[in-house]
């Protein structure tokens, strides 16, 4: 059976130097998911040496995170989130308003534009759901109270997260730059519902 080189040198080049990193990241105390950055790093190609197949190492990533979402889902569920939304909603919204107006302040500071400074905002104010779920994994919290108000936080922001990346492209052009219409199809189904196109993207989106 004929293999393919690239795919196999992706594989155990990374998830060697990966069991080595994140071993030696245990026993300074760190957590391992800083190892194993660390080895993304270094078979990365902004640094000498070997350099990873980027198209390949880019689907084992997405891989990775959906296996690693899948196995925080057989921990978590919709009754884990309810009982903690009376923190997780506020909390999360409340953090995305601070972050997004700091980015946006300091985006303007900079000579940027308004739609530029909320866009920056928004990327500020998003954690990164893989690295954070990764360190509770670590340390079994999960499962525990802190653990599920952490993992209804991080739901509530790609929550938001998503919806904002919806939004984003028809209402670009009030935000200082070119506005993508949804597709002619979709946007003749919504002429002919009477729905705007912001209507149309969310309907397109969650259909």
């Amino acid at each position: 059976m004929p293999h393919e080189t690239p795919l196999i040198a992706t594989l155990v080049i990374g998830l060697s130097l990966a069991f080595v990193l994140g071993l030696l990241a245990h026993r300074l105390k760190l957590p391992m998911i800083a190892g194993y950055l660390l080895a993304g790093i270094i078979i990365g190609p902004f640094t000498p040496g070997y350099v990873a197949n980027q198209d390949l190492a880019t689907e084992l990533a997405e891989l990775g995170v959906i296996l690693l979402m899948f196995g925080v889902g057989l921990h978590f569920s919709l009754k884990d989130l309810l009982a903690v939304k009376s923190i997780a909603i506020p909390g999360a919204l409340g953090q995305i308003l601070v972050a997004t107006a700091a980015g946006l302040a300091l985006a303007l500071l900079m000579g940027w534009g308004i739609g530029a400074g909320l866009i920056f905002g928004l990327s500020l104010s998003v954690a990164s759901t893989v690295v954070l779920l990764r360190a509770l994994q670590d340390r079994d919290l999960v499962a525990s109270d802190r653990g599920r108000i952490a993992v209804g936080w991080l739901i509530v922001e790609d929550v938001v997260m998503v919806l904002s990346l919806v939004l984003i492209p028809p209402l670009a052009g009030l935000l200082g730059g070119t506005a993508q219409p949804v597709t002619e199809g979709a946007a003749q189904e919504a002429v002919r519902m009477g729905l705007g196109p912001i209507t149309a993207t969310l309907a397109v989106t969650l259909a």
